[in-house]
């Protein structure tokens, strides 16, 4: 049996990112009723906002969810353990990632929930290995959002931190259809972590402009927003990130540029609809997304081509 599966309780490793300020509660268990893991996101949300998504996806649905911690995005995430203890029973798994995890890990697993634990690298995947982790999901340089500073894209991190560790991986960035998942679970990993294809969805929270950004986007419709806050942060190109990118070029410097990456101006376009006036966190495979569906169907769509690729006989030769 698939090792991500027999973990998490579900029917196939397609597993929800945490997706700050859009993952909300009617998603994820969208998600779960496909047969994949939903995750409520704590990214942006106030505890009681956070508490109350946790409920909903449990009202809408019957099978395995979990949620998401972004370590750096709280100052102070205590409020959210308390509400995740709280509820213990009912949601299978933490995923926990945008800082160290040593502190996180024990306080899960104390619990009795599952550990997953997001790198960029080997390294660190030995390292939160090591921590307790038990399911490591390692995100491309593809990826939307913030990503890791070494840059690695997922086809060369899978293999080598495949090699680096014995707990299962998970593969994001750069995810988003039957193909991409048999070719992440062909280098390695035993399940996929999708993001950007799970915002253009009915369930999602997203705004209306920031779904129709994703669906109208071309192969070169990202960017790098800036390199100079912990690493690279991956959006849809636009007036914003435009003139982000040119105040960087006038003065190059993490004071000049980090009050222009807050996260209230990417909530202004991914969560309140001005794609203009604020950055939208976004991967590199928004251009192969074309239509806005039920994140059920689409996990379940996903799950049947793969099952078909893998069952396809490829010839390697005329012999």
């Amino acid at each position: 049996m698939n090792r991500i599966c027999e973990m998490l309780e579900i029917e196939v490793p397609i597993i929800e990112g945490g997706l700050a300020y859009v993952g909300n509660g009617l998603l994820a268990a969208a998600v779960s009723n496909g047969g994949g893991f939903g995750q409520v996101g704590s990214a942006g949300r106030s505890p009681e906002s956070f508490e109350r998504e946790i409920l909903i996806a449990k009202e809408s649905t019957n099978n395995s969810f979990g949620v998401n911690i972004p370590i750096s995005q709280h100052t102070d995430y205590t409020p959210y353990l308390e509400i995740i203890k709280k509820y213990k029973n009912i949601i299978t798994a933490v995923s926990v990632g945008a800082g160290n995890p040593k502190d996180l890990i024990p306080f899960i697993k104390d619990n009795g929930l599952k550990a997953l634990v997001l790198t960029s690298t080997a390294l660190h995947s030995e390292k939160a290995e090591k921590l307790g982790a038990d399911i490591i999901v390692c995100e491309g340089f593809e990826a939307g959002g913030s990503n890791g500073p070494s840059e690695l894209t997922t086809f060369t991190l899978i293999p080598q931190v495949k090699r680096a560790v014995s707990v299962p991986i998970v593969a994001a960035g750069g995810i988003v259809n039957g193909r991409s998942m048999v070719a992440a679970m062909v280098l390695g990993a035993e399940g996929v972590q999708l993001g950007t294809r799970f915002v253009a969805t009915k369930e999602c929270e997203a705004h209306d402009h920031f779904k129709a950004a994703i669906l109208e986007a071309q192969d070169d419709s990202t960017t790098i927003l800036t390199r100079l806050v912990k690493g690279p942060i991956r959006v849809l190109k636009n007036e914003y990130s435009q003139h982000v990118q040119e105040e960087e070029r006038k003065n190059p410097t993490l004071e000049h540029i980090l009050p222009k990456v807050r996260g209230t101006f990417n909530k202004l376009a991914m969560f309140e609809g001005d794609i203009k006036g604020g950055y939208a966190s976004c991967g590199q495979v928004a251009s192969l997304i074309d239509e806005l569906e039920s994140a059920e169907t689409i996990v379940k769509r996903i799950a049947q081509e793969a099952r078909s690729l893998l069952a396809t006989n490829f010839q390697l030769s005329n012999n």
